[in-house]
C-alpha cells in the first residue's frame, strides 16, 4: 500500500502539484516529484503501521495469561488427596493444546498409580501368590480366605498383604531357595532405612519397585535394618547378620539390572543380581532347562496379568577372582576417557554365568479414569502411543485394561524381530494386511525402500478397520534407523494405538522426534519420572505428572497435574477453548485494523497522496488502546462456543483445531477482505454525504473535521457490533 501511494504522490506532484507551487511550495530539500514520492512512502509506512500495531502482541500475551490462570484455577483438575492443583508453567502453548494429534505416554506412574504391591513370585520353579479352592480352581479376590498372618515377625509391615500361605511355610521350614530369594531382596537395593520409634522401620527408596521388594523381604523374615558405605545389616529370621558390602553395580536404563557383591560372615563372596528378563536370562549359567523353562512360563503368566516382573540370580565368586576383578574395576573408574564404557565392560564380565533363583511380580494398578480418558481422546481423533520400559506381555495387558487395545480391533500387530531384515519384513506384512498392498500406506502414499524425508500426510484415511502395533525395544532400535524410520512411521501412524515396550529414555525421545519431524501434527508427551524428561522436552507440549518418582518430569514440563484423567479436560476443554478464542481474536483484530487503516489508503486518492491522516491524532492513538480493546480482549479471554460439558460429551468438536480450520491462510484473507470492504463503506458513504454538503446555516461547506469524526464514530460502532 505504501508503494502504491508513493507512486501516486509522485505522479500527482508531477502532473498537478507543479501548477500549485505558488500555493503549495515544496520544501527546500525536495527538488523533484520523484523525491517527493520517496518521502511520501516513508510517511505512509508510519501511518499504515496500524495494520499490525504493538497492541497486538500485548493483547495476545494478556489473553494467554488469562487462559493459563483458568487452568491453574480449575477445581476439576485439583487432586484433593495430594492437595495438588493443575499448573500451567507456560503461557505460549495454550492454543496448541487445542490442536494435539499425537499423545505419547509413559505407563508406570502415568497410566498406573505407581503404588507397587508385591503380588506373586517364582522361587526355584514354583509359583507363589495364587490361592486355590478345594477343587483346584484359582480363587477370586472376594473368595479368598484371610491374608497371610505375619505376626511371628515383630518388624513386619502391617500394611503388607499376601494371600498365599505356602510361601511363608516354605520360609519357616527353612527352604534354602526361599531364604536365598528373600536374602537377595534384602541386600540388592539402594534403600535407606529409618527407625523413628523402636520397632517402626521406614524405608526410603529411589523407586517404588525397590521399596515393595524390600518390604516383601521384611515381612517374610529378612528385614533390612541399616547400611553404611561398607556394610549392610539384615535380620534374618530374628538373627542380625552383617554383610560386608564390596561393590554396587548400579542400575541404569541401558543395563536394566542392578547387582551387589557382598561377603557374608563366613567369608564367602557372592554376587546378587536382579533385572529385566530380556537382559538377565541371557547371562545365566546353563541352568537346568526345566527350571529355566518353568520360570519363563511364570514370567509370561505374570506379565499377561499386567504385573511388573524382575528376574533374580546370584553367582559365587572366589577370593582370587574377586581381587583381580576389583582391581580392573578400580582402573576403569579412574580412567580419563570412556570411563562409563570401561565400567560397563567390567560389570558385564562379572555379571555372567549366574544361577537362576526366581522371579518377582509386582502389581501396579491403573489410575482411576484412565480407560474413560483414553476412549474419549480416541474419539477426538487423538492417537495415543504408550512408550514403556515394561516387557511386552505386561504392556499389552495394560493396553487392554485401559481400552487402548480392544477385542473389536481388526488385528494387533506384534513386531519382535531381532534384525533389520526381520523388522522390515514384519512391518511390510502389517502394511499388506492393513491395505492389501505391499507398498501403499495412508492416502495411497507410496513407500519405496528409500525415500526423501518429505513431510507425511497429516491424516491417514485409507486404512479400513482398526489396528494396533506393539513393538519391542530391540526391534524399535532397528526401526528407528535412517533407512527404516519412515516405513515404521507410516505403519505406526496407520494404527489407532501403538505400544513400544522395553524402550530406553533415548528411544522415547527418538520416537517423539520422528513423529514431530515428519508429521504436520502437534505432539504431546506425558510422563512422571526422570526417564520421561527427554521425551517431555522433545514434544511440542510436555505434561508432567506429579507422583511417586520426584518432580523432574514436572520441572521439565509445560503443564503439570497429578492424574492422567485430567488430560482430557486440559485438551478438550481448556485447549479447545484457547485455540477457539485465539483464532477469533486474531481474525477480529486483523479485520478491525484493516478497516481502520484502509480508510487512510482511500483518503490518499483525495488529498494528493500527501500522507494526510483522516482521523484526529488522539483517535489514532486510542483506537486500539481504548475504543476497541475491551470487547476483543473480553472475547479472547472469556468466549465459549459451547459449555464445557458439551466439549466433553462431543469430542468431535476438537477436530477443527487438529485440522487448523479456524485460522489459516484462507481465514486470514477473508478477514482482510472483510476489513477492506468495511473500510470502503466507512469512507465513501460519509465522503459522498459531506463532499458537497453545507453547514446548518447553508453558507459554508461542511468541514473536514466533521467528516473525520463521522468516519471514526461509524467505524467504532461497526467493528464493535462485529464482536
Amino acid at each position: 500500500m505504501g508503494v502504491i501511494l508513493a507512486i501516486g504522490n509522485a505522479i500527482w506532484e508531477h502532473e498537478v502539484g507543479t501548477r500549485f507551487q505558488a500555493y503549495l511550495p515544496w520544501d527546500e530539500a525536495v527538488d523533484s516529484a520523484f523525491f517527493s514520492g520517496f518521502l511520501s512512502f516513508w510517511s505512509y509506512i508510519i501511518i499504515l503501521n496500524t495494520v499490525v500495531p504493538i497492541s497486538l502482541y500485548v493483547s495476545v500475551e494478556v489473553i494467554r495469561l488469562g487462559h493459563s490462570y483458568f487452568i491453574n484455577w480449575d477445581r476439576k483438575m485439583f487432586c484433593a488427596r495430594r492437595r495438588t492443583p493443575a499448573e500451567a508453567r507456560t503461557t505460549t502453548l495454550n492454543e496448541e493444546l487445542g490442536q494435539v494429534e499425537y499423545v505419547f505416554s509413559d505407563k508406570t506412574g502415568t497410566l498406573t498409580q505407581n503404588i507397587m504391591v508385591f503380588s506373586k513370585c517364582s522361587v526355584s520353579g514354583r509359583s507363589y501368590g495364587d490361592v486355590f479352592d478345594v477343587l483346584g480352581h484359582k480363587a477370586e479376590l472376594g473368595e479368598r480366605p484371610e491374608p497371610v498372618d505375619f505376626s511371628f515377625n515383630p518388624l513386619a509391615d502391617k500394611k503388607f498383604v499376601f494371600w498365599d500361605p505356602s510361601l511363608l511355610e516354605a520360609v519357616k521350614m527353612g527352604d534354602p531357595h526361599a531364604h536365598e530369594f528373600f536374602r537377595l531382596l534384602s541386600l540388592c537395593h539402594t534403600v535407606m532405612s529409618e527407625e523413628k520409634n523402636e520397632g517402626e522401620l521406614y524405608y526410603k527408596a529411589q523407586s517404588p519397585d525397590e521399596g515393595a521388594l524390600v518390604t516383601a523381604a521384611r515381612n517374610f523374615g529378612f528385614v533390612f535394618r541399616s547400611r553404611t558405605p561398607k556394610t549392610i545389616t539384615v535380620h534374618e529370621m530374628g538373627t542380625a547378620v552383617t554383610y560386608q558390602l564390596l561393590a554396587i553395580l548400579d542400575f541404569n536404563n541401558i543395563r536394566k539390572r542392578m547387582s551387589v557383591i557382598v561377603r557374608n560372615p563366613e567369608g564367602r563372596i557372592r554376587l546378587y543380581c536382579k533385572g529385566a528378563d530380556t537382559i538377565l536370562l541371557d547371562r545365566l549359567h546353563p541352568s537346568p532347562q526345566e527350571l529355566l523353562s518353568t520360570t519363563t512360563d511364570h514370567l509370561n503368566e505374570y506379565a499377561g496379568e499386567g504385573l511388573r516382573t524382575l528376574v533374580l540370580a546370584y553367582k559365587d565368586l572366589d577370593e582370587e577372582y574377586y581381587g583381580g576383578w576389583a582391581q580392573r574395576r578400580l582402573q576403569a573408574s579412574l580412567a580419563q576417557d570412556s570411563r562409563e564404557d570401561r565400567l560397563a565392560s567390567v560389570y558385564e564380565e562379572v555379571e555372567s554365568d549366574m544361577v537362576l533363583l526366581g522371579a518377582t511380580a509386582i502389581e501396579d494398578k491403573l489410575q482411576q479414569g484412565v480407560p474413560e480418558t483414553i476412549a474419549l481422546l480416541t474419539l477426538a481423533n487423538i492417537k495415543i502411543w504408550v512408550l514403556t520400559g515394561d516387557k511386552q506381555e505386561t504392556a499389552v495387558n495394560i493396553g487392554y485394561s485401559c481400552k487402548m487395545l480392544t477385542d473389536d480391533m481388526t488385528e494387533v500387530f506384534i513386531v519382535t524381530g531381532h534384525t533389520v531384515l526381520e523388522v522390515r519384513e514384519e512391518l511390510r506384512k502389517a502394511r499388506e494386511k492393513m491395505l492389501d498392498s505391499p507398498h501403499t500406506v495412508g492416502n495411497g502414499f507410496t513407500c519405496p525402500e528409500k525415500r526423501s524425508s518429505a513431510k507425511l500426510p497429516s491424516v491417514l484415511e485409507a486404512v479400513a478397520g482398526e489396528y494396533a502395533l506393539v513393538i519391542n525395544g530391540h526391534s524399535l532400535a532397528h526401526a528407528l534407523e535412517a533407512d527404516m524410520e519412515l516405513e515404521f512411521l507410516e505403519t505406526a501412524c496407520a494404527c489407532r494405538a501403538v505400544i513400544c515396550c522395553r524402550v530406553t529414555p533415548l528411544q522415547k525421545a527418538q520416537v517423539v522426534e520422528l513423529v514431530k519431524k515428519h508429521k504436520k501434527a502437534v505432539t504431546l508427551a506425558i510422563g512422571d519420572g526422570a526417564n520421561d524428561v527427554s521425551m517431555i522436552k522433545t514434544a511440542h507440549i510436555g505434561v508432567g505428572i506429579s507422583g511417586q518418582e520426584g518432580i523432574q518430569a514436572v520441572l521439565a514440563s509445560d503443564y503439570s497435574f497429578s492424574q492422567f484423567k485430567f488430560l482430557q479436560r486440559l485438551l478438550l476443554v481448556h485447549g479447545r477453548w484457547s485455540y477457539l478464542r485465539m483464532c477469533k481474536f486474531l481474525c477480529y483484530f486483523f479485520y478491525k485494523n484493516f478497516a481502520f487503516t484502509m480508510v487512510h489508503f482511500w483518503f490518499g486518492f483525495f488529498c494528493g497522496f500527501s500522507a494526510q491522516t483522516v482521523y484526529d491524532q488522539y483517535f489514532i492513538t486510542l483506537y486500539n488502546i481504548v475504543y476497541t480493546s475491551l470487547p476483543v480482549l473480553a472475547m479472547g479471554v472469556f468466549d465459549q462456543d459451547v459449555p464445557e460439558q458439551r466439549s466433553m460429551e462431543y469430542p468431535k468438536l476438537y477436530e477443527p483445531g487438529q485440522l487448523n480450520l479456524l485460522f489459516n491462510k484462507r481465514e486470514f484473507f477473508i478477514c482482510i477482505a472483510q476489513g477492506i470492504y468495511t473500510s470502503v463503506l466507512m469512507f465513501f458513504i460519509p465522503y459522498g454525504v459531506f463532499a458537497e454538503a453545507t453547514r446548518d446555516d447553508g453558507t459554508q461547506l461542511a468541514d473536514y473535521q466533521s467528516f473525520a469524526v463521522t468516519v471514526a464514530t461509524s467505524l467504532v460502532i461497526v467493528v464493535s457490533v462485529q464482536v
